[in-house]
C-alpha cells in the first residue's frame, strides 16, 4: 500500500472514530461559548406570587411555610429554611427555593433543573477526571492527523496545492486576525 492510500485510509478511519467526540465538543463548546446569554448547565424559573400580608419573623413555624408551600404548588417538598436577613425569609425544596420579604409578603419561586444533554456534554468538556484527560489527549492528536492528513487527501486543484492552500491559509490567518483583535 502506497503513502497516500495509507493516509487516505487512516483519515477516513480516524475520521470516523472522532465524530461522536467532535459532536459532543462542539455542543458543550457552543452552550459554553454563550454562557453570559444563558445557563448552559440549568434551566432555572422564577414564578412571583403575594401572600397579600406582612409577616413577623416571631410567627414563622411550619403551619405558615406549608400555607407558603401551598401556594406555590410545591406541597411536601420542604427541606428546610432559614433568615439571611431580618426581612427576608428562604425557604428550601426539592428542586430549588422560595424567598419571602417578610415586610411585604412578596415571594418568589425559584425552580432549578438540569438541561438535558448540555449538562453531561458540559461535564466533560470541562474535564472531570484523570482518565478523560487521557482520552482527551488522544482525541487531541487524532485531531491534529486529521486536520494535516485532510490536506493530503485529495489531488489536483482542489487538493493542497490550489483550492487547499488558499482554504488552510484563510483557517490559520483568521484565528490570527481575532487573536490579534483580543490581545
Amino acid at each position: 500500500m502506497n503513502l497516500y492510500k495509507l493516509n487516505k485510509s487512516l483519515h477516513r478511519d480516524l475520521g470516523y472514530l472522532a465524530v461522536g467526540m467532535i459532536i459532543i465538543y462542539a455542543l458543550s463548546g457552543i452552550a459554553i461559548n454563550h454562557r453570559n446569554d444563558w445557563n448552559p448547565n440549568y434551566i432555572i424559573n422564577r414564578k412571583s406570587f403575594g401572600l397579600g400580608e406582612k409577616i413577623l419573623k416571631q410567627n414563622v413555624n411550619q403551619n405558615l411555610i406549608n400555607k407558603i408551600l401551598e401556594k406555590t404548588g410545591e406541597n411536601g417538598a420542604y427541606k428546610n429554611h432559614y433568615f439571611p436577613s431580618e426581612d427576608i425569609m428562604r425557604i428550601f425544596i426539592n428542586g430549588g427555593n422560595i424567598s419571602v420579604n417578610l415586610e411585604t409578603g412578596d415571594c418568589e419561586l425559584e425552580t432549578i433543573r438540569n438541561r438535558p444533554i448540555f449538562k453531561e456534554v458540559n461535564l466533560l468538556h470541562y474535564n472531570p477526571g484523570k482518565i478523560w484527560t487521557y482520552f482527551s489527549d488522544i482525541f487531541c492528536i487524532i485531531l491534529i492527523f486529521l486536520g494535516i492528513s485532510g490536506m493530503f487527501v485529495l489531488k489536483g486543484k482542489y487538493g493542497l496545492v490550489w483550492r487547499g492552500a488558499i482554504l488552510t491559509a484563510i483557517g490559520i490567518i483568521l484565528p490570527l486576525l481575532l487573536l490579534l483583535y483580543y490581545v
